[in-house]
Formats: structure tokens, C-alpha cells, sequence
């Protein structure tokens, strides 16, 4: 005896899901439900996510569309009417790739402008989970890259398009001050001279004082540093630690 199974016919197709959104291009959970026969919500998600569906980063994601429905323009962004997708698919996820990806950083209201909705919320999100950071220029909060390095890229590039003069070191950044600082306490005695005469250098006219109240060092030191990279007087295998640098290979004895 053989036991012939049943196979029920699916009830719910997500074929019925892809023929109202070709017709109207978005739709909300309801629409879509109404559109399989009224199932269970969870019954529409499951028939959904074997569509690779887009939801809105505007009405609080309450809208849908299908990719093949989106042609995302050069900012990666789609409107159908005022319902707005992004191809990063959430506004957290979009505005710390717009961010990330910023020559000069964003204020909230070019944000706000760019996206066509409010980001006040998103921003404070992202700023504490750390994906984002932000700086004051010029008296407004500029959202920045998570990445120092980046980071102070980016508030430069903005000083500099408003033809802001980026302060002495004085009034450097706390984390370009910390890295330097950290830095300099790597190096062994003549490689801190050298460094701090290189940093002197690219500040010009009092660079020597600058560095030496910035790395509690006595300016002479600094002078003497300077003079060495303008001189050229710099020994490498001097600078290396004793018994630094590959080893010799000892030639093998006959036997």
C-alpha cells in the first residue's frame, strides 16, 4: 500500500501582491492584505519578503514597491508622488551613507532638504549608537563621519567653503590634539625632535612655540629638530632602536 499525499493548492499567492503594485506602484500593509484575500498580517511579511520588496524612509516605512518599480536617481533616491525610497532603504541607513560619503559634512537643514522630511529624529538616533558624530562650525551642530580621520576632513573642506581660517593649534580639535600627543609619546628622543620640528614646519611663523606648549617640550628642541629636516641631517639607521632592523644571515660553515 502506497499513502498518496495531498498537496493543498497555496492559498495566498505573492503573484496577487506583484499585480497591485505594478498597477499602482506603492501600496500600505492594508492594501496588500486586502489584495491576498485578508490573511494574517504575518501571512502578507512572508509573501512580501520573497518579493525583495522597498519600503518608504518617509511615513514611517508604511509604504511599499517592488525594485523593478524604482529607477533610483544620482542620489540614490526615488519619489512616487510624496512617498520617498532610497536604494540604502531606511533613513537612518541613508543619512549615515550621505554622511559617511560627504566631502564637507551635513547641517540638518541641507539634510532636511535633500531627503524632503525631517531627520531630527534619525540624527539623534544614529548619534547614539555611534554611527554618526558631530562638531560645532560656525555656531550650528555639522554631522560628520564616525571615522576621526574623516571626520576632520570634513570639518576643514566645510571651513574652508565658507572661507573660515582653520584655528593654530591652540584651538585645535581635542582629537587632532590627542593623536598628536599620543604619537609624539611613541617615538624615542630624536625621532620626537624630528616630528615635532616637521609639525613646526607646516605651521610657519611660531610653529616652534605652538608645538613646544602643545607637547610640553623646550622650543630650542623643537628649533634644533627643524633645522635637522631643513638640513637634511638625518641618520635612519641612527634613528632605529639597537637591535632593530632584520637580523644578518650568519653563512653556513663547511662541514
Amino acid at each position: 500500500m502506497y499513502n498518496i499525499i495531498i498537496m493543498r493548492p497555496e492559498q495566498y499567492s505573492a503573484a496577487d501582491l506583484t499585480t497591485l503594485l505594478r498597477k499602482q506602484k506603492v501600496a500600505t500593509l492594508p492594501q496588500l492584505k486586502s489584495a491576498l484575500g485578508s490573511p494574517t498580517y504575518i501571512t502578507v511579511c512572508r509573501k512580501l519578503k520573497t518579493l525583495s520588496y522597498l519600503s518608504s524612509y518617509s511615513h514611517a516605512g508604511k509604504y511599499y514597491t517592488l525594485p523593478e518599480l524604482v529607477h533610483f536617481n544620482e542620489r540614490g533616491l526615488w519619489s512616487w508622488k510624496t512617498i520617498h525610497f532610497s536604494k540604502h532603504r531606511t533613513l537612518k541607513h541613508t543619512i549615515e551613507n550621505w554622511v559617511a560619503q560627504s566631502e564637507a559634512g551635513y547641517f540638518e537643514p541641507e539634510l532636511e532638504k535633500g531627503l524632503l522630511v525631517t531627520v531630527r529624529g534619525a540624527l539623534l538616533g544614529l548619534l547614539k549608537e555611534g554611527r554618526i558624530d558631530r562638531e560645532k562650525v560656525l555656531g550650528r551642530y555639522l554631522y560628520c563621519s564616525s571615522d576621526s580621520s574623516t571626520r576632520i576632513r570634513q570639518i576643514w573642506s566645510r571651513q574652508k567653503e565658507v572661507g573660515y581660517e582653520p584655528p593654530g593649534p591652540e584651538l585645535l580639535h581635542h582629537e587632532m590634539k590627542a593623536a598628536i600627543v599620543l604619537f609624539f609619546s611613541q617615538l624615542d628622543e630624536k625621532q620626537r625632535r624630528l616630528y615635532a620640528g616637521l609639525e613646526s614646519l607646516k605651521l610657519g611663523r611660531g610653529g616652534d612655540r605652538k608645538m613646544a606648549e602643545m607637547l610640553g617640550i623646550d622650543p630650542h628642541t623643537i628649533a634644533k629638530g627643524r633645522k635637522d629636516i631643513l638640513n637634511r641631517d638625518i641618520e635612519i639607521e641612527r634613528i632605529r632602536k639597537a637591535g632593530g632592523g632584520r637580523h644578518p644571515l650568519e653563512k653556513k660553515r663547511s662541514a
